[in-house]
């Protein structure tokens, strides 16, 4: 295998699949039958969702309501993702521990990096809800700063979009993928991987960013098993 252990990052957009809103239930179970073959194969695995499926800090401050309030409503979104997505992979017999930022202790652990790492140990899925805990962060910053933390080997970000592109794939036909790329090269470019705050921390921490497409079967299997699959975007 490529990598031992691997932060998973999802868009809460990704559950909804043909929805206009909220989660589908066939969706969250491909994924999870696509996150239990790694399982399967030892590596390691911890789990960051975004909340977008169901709200939005942004968008509500944009419609007038206090930002930080908007930011804690869509924390507790994330872990509302993280719960569905946990009871997807204990149906598929994947053992599954949720911490989150805020204390929810009646439906998941605080987040504690000694207890996360050691869940990592025995083969259990950890899934990280509720951002950082912090407003004015996304979960694209909660996912690098947790795999800092717990010295994951790569970051994966799952998208709808096969890779990293010269621009939209699905607005340019002429768009040309790139197979890896510098976070120097990145940020020159004006593409978007990450918002800045992610893509800067895991720059610094010199912690490799693949891109790829979570829709396909098999496609992450594929890739920690060291396929060419996405767009790796890493230091050098």
């Amino acid at each position: 295998m490529q990598y031992k252990r691997i932060l998973l990052k999802l868009s809460g957009e990704a559950l909804m699949g043909d929805r206009d809103y909220g989660i589908d239930p066939q969706r969250l179970k491909e994924y999870a039958l696509e996150i239990k073959q790694v399982v399967d194969k030892g590596i390691e695995v911890a789990i960051v969702i975004g909340g977008g499926n169901i709200f939005r800090g942004v968008s509500g401050a944009a419609n007038g309501m206090d930002r930080v309030q908007g930011d804690h409503m869509g924390m507790l979104a994330t872990c509302i993702n993280g719960l569905a997505l946990q009871s997807a992979l204990e149906d598929e017999g994947v053992i599954t521990r949720m911490q989150t930022a805020l204390e929810i202790k009646q439906v998941a652990e605080p987040y504690i990096k000694r207890k996360a790492n050691r869940h990592l140990e025995k083969g259990r899925v950890v899934i990280f809800g509720a951002g950082t805990g912090n407003p004015y962060f996304t979960t694209d910053t909660a996912a690098v700063l947790r795999a800092i933390e717990i010295n994951a080997d790569a970051i994966l970000k799952g998208t709808r979009v096969d890779g990293i592109y010269t621009s939209d794939p699905e607005k340019d036909e002429n768009a040309v993928k790139f197979e890896t790329i510098t976070f120097k090269d990145v940020i020159q470019k004006g593409l978007k991987v990450m918002d800045m705050t992610a893509f800067t921390l895991s720059e610094e921490n010199k912690l490799p960013i693949i891109v790829f497409d979570m829709n396909t079967n098999g496609n992450l299997l594929k890739l920690v098993s060291g396929e060419p699959i996405g767009t790796i975007v890493d230091h050098e």
